[in-house]
């Protein structure tokens, strides 16, 4: 009996496709993993999965037998809006490395904040010798929109450092060591109490523009945000404004609208903006992404079960 057929679908010319390639392949070795590229119109034709790491609709229509599909990434609008999977069940990936790597990230661009980074960055620029005053870390309150994988790894990391914590969504949680707030109406009363704000929402019609200006101005004067969700959550022209003005002091941006962040973007030049190129939690290509891709795969394979798919209505 020939091994099942299972297609990679990445960008063209994608400088990882072939380690991901080489490391789905060790991890599903009774398997026939080609790129959409190698496959011929058989294999395109009969194909009943594919992991994905990129929405390609052209490639995507191609696979008339498809009844799932892997993202190779914990975010997945891009997967919901492609019209050729309107149909089709989408699986994030849950790689407990990805909740790791981001939870590295909240921590160390919550402590650049926290100890004042971006003013002795300011001060040496102006060759300024000029010591602020420390407040310890249990001091200060930091604030995580989103309590999935990715929320409450961030939480724990920022416990064990000693920061205060809460934590807002859509549904109550209990969080060790973290106040919760749950519903539309409570967000309010956790971003008043907020030094330093982390969005690590989805992009959903839910979260659209849900950090506009009547919200960023709960925050304290002198707070700053930390978005690592996507673009869309956050009001680009509300963040302007509540940075010029100088109530909220800094701003470190990784996800936006439109990316790569076009040159005449605001934000590249904004004094109190950091930018970053979409680096907060990349899914590297190692053996621990692809084990948990090929779990998911080897599991339909020998007994049909589709792993539980986003739920459409909420994107995640």
């Amino acid at each position: 009996m020939p091994a099942p057929t299972v297609l990679f679908i990445s960008r063209d010319n994608d400088p990882e496709a072939g380690q991901w390639l080489t490391a789905l392949q060790a991890a599903l070795p009774q398997t026939r993993l080609l790129s959409f590229e190698q496959a011929d119109a058989d294999a395109r034709t009969t194909a009943q999965v594919a992991i994905v790491a990129v929405a390609d609709t052209d490639k995507l229509s191609a696979l008339p037998a498809l009844r799932w599909v892997q993202s190779l990434w914990a975010g997945v609008e891009s997967l919901l809006a492609c019209p050729a999977l309107a149909n089709t069940p989408i699986v994030r990936m849950t790689d407990p490395g990805l909740s790791r790597t981001m939870a590295e990230a909240v921590l160390a661009w919550t402590l650049y904040l926290h100890r004042d980074m971006p003013a002795y960055r300011q001060a040496q620029t102006n060759a300024q010798w000029a010591p602020l005053p420390y407040r310890p870390a249990g001091d200060k309150t930091v604030g995580v929109l989103g309590c999935g994988e990715l929320g409450r790894a961030a939480l724990a990391s920022l416990n064990q450092a000693g920061f205060q914590t809460r934590a807002w969504s859509r549904s109550a949680r209990t969080l060790p060591g973290t106040q919760h707030f749950a519903g539309l109406q409570t967000l309010p009363d956790l971003l008043h109490a907020c030094d330093i704000l982390v969005n690590l929402l989805p992009a959903t019609a839910a979260t659209e523009k849900l950090l506009n200006r009547p919200r960023l101005a709960c925050l304290p004067r002198g707070a700053a945000l930390i978005n690592f969700g996507r673009g869309s959550v956050l009001d680009d022209q509300a963040l302007l404004a509540e940075l010029d003005s100088g109530r909220l002091s800094h701003a470190v941006l990784d996800v936006f609208r439109d990316e790569p962040l076009p040159p005449d973007s605001p934000f590249w030049q904004h004094p109190s903006v950091t930018v970053l190129p979409h680096i907060s939690a990349p899914t590297p290509v190692h053996s621990a992404a692809a084990a948990a891709a090929a779990s998911n795969v080897r599991r339909f394979l020998q007994r049909g079960v589709i792993p539980t798919p986003v739920d459409r209505e909420r994107g995640y």
